[in-house]
């Protein structure tokens, strides 16, 4: 089972017995909170990380359940002044150190702020809010056996095709930002070949995010790709990709929703032309975040939802398909937390198979 990261622990049964075990245990050990501020040759210094232990099951028969590190990050900023600033994250997860973020920021003003290094690039909302933040335990519903969406493979998600296809996630490159009043906005050019990884033609993949808040909790996004791709005849192409989302609410803020639309080229599912086929995909998010008063070990619970459909291969009828994820927070302190989803597969054509997962949040 690939989790793109982690260190794994077979375990031969049926999952359900050990996920009620390790909720239990999970639930009553207190997280470590805070992060340390140190000075240090004139820069103020702040540390800090995450852990995040996930045991995840499938329906697919002939997989097994996995205990593993989903995610072992430790997070340096540092402000050297008002304008020089900077930040790196490691991930040890998987045994091996791995790079996160790592940028210099200059900061010109708020509405013109320049990053140097390697971020997220400039798309959808459900990639740029953090892991720490996410009600949803996995962003792509990934059910381990299952080897569906064209082009791009696994359950046929939002996230499975923005992060696979290169329009989301991490990369390495420049980034603009700022914001004024009600509109922000964020502009990067990049490598396109994604994290820790050098250019491979020399050419350079954009995207922007414009946001808009329209009154009270309620923010409209907007979001433009360019990746960069070597072509079957050893040239570069361009693929694009679109979107538009919605925010209501706020993070541990009563009832939070978050939901877009994206589309645009597979540009790895090829039709007899060699021309990308088209994906599109749409996904909402909604939760409610009550506070828990009396208890001593949780200062809260969120009940959640996520419906999200992805086709990647518009031309082609049924290959798309249908991810359902039911699921609860317990929030200890700050934003460590554990919960449980139930992420649901469900194809246009096929079985559909499901995939529990608890997962431990520890934020310092």
């Amino acid at each position: 089972m690939d989790h793109g990261q982690g260190t794994t622990m077979r375990v031969r049964s049926t999952g359900w017995t050990t996920l009620l075990l390790a909720a239990t245990l999970g639930a009553a050990t207190p997280p470590l909170q805070g992060q340390t501020t140190i000075e240090a040759r004139g820069a103020r210094i702040t540390v800090g990380g995450r852990l995040h232990t996930q045991l995840a099951t499938s329906s697919v028969e002939g997989t097994s359940t996995d205990i593993f590190m989903r995610r072992a990050r430790v997070y340096v900023g540092l402000v050297v002044n008002d304008f020089l600033e900077g930040r790196v994250q490691t991930d040890f997860a998987g045994g091996e150190a791995s790079l996160k973020d790592a940028y210099m920021r200059l900061d010109f003003d708020r509405a013109f702020r320049v990053d140097v290094g390697q971020f997220k690039r400039a798309f959808d909302l459900f990639e740029l809010a953090s892991s720490t933040r996410l009600s949803i335990i996995e962003r792509d519903g990934r059910v381990a056996g299952v080897d569906a969406c064209a082009g791009t493979g696994g359950v046929c998600s939002w996230s499975r095709l923005t992060e696979k296809l290169a329009y989301a996630d991490r990369d390495v490159g420049l980034r603009v930002s700022g914001s004024s009043g009600r509109v922000a906005y964020q502009f990067t050019a990049t490598n396109g070949t994604g994290a820790n990884r050098s250019d491979e033609n020399g050419d350079k993949s954009y995207a922007g995010r414009l946001t808009i808040g329209v009154g009270g909790d309620v923010t409209l996004g907007a979001n433009l790709g360019l990746h960069d791709y070597v072509a079957e005849d050893g040239g570069t192409d361009y693929a694009a990709a679109f979107g538009a989302d919605l925010e209501v609410g706020g993070w541990q803020d009563g009832f939070h929703l978050q939901a877009g639309v994206v589309a645009g080229d597979n540009w790895k599912a090829l039709d007899a032309g060699g021309d990308p086929a088209n994906f599109v995909a749409f996904q909402g998010v909604a939760s409610y975040y009550a506070p828990i008063e009396g208890s001593a070990r949780f200062i809260g619970w969120e009940p959640l939802l996520r419906v999200s459909y992805g086709d990647g291969d518009t031309d082609v009828a049924d290959d798309g398909g249908w991810i359902f994820t039911p699921g609860v927070m317990f929030y200890i302190a700050g934003r460590s937390k554990v919960g449980v989803n139930l992420d649901v597969w469900s194809p246009e054509a096929g079985d559909s198979e499901a995939s529990l997962k608890f997962q431990t949040f520890l934020y310092f």
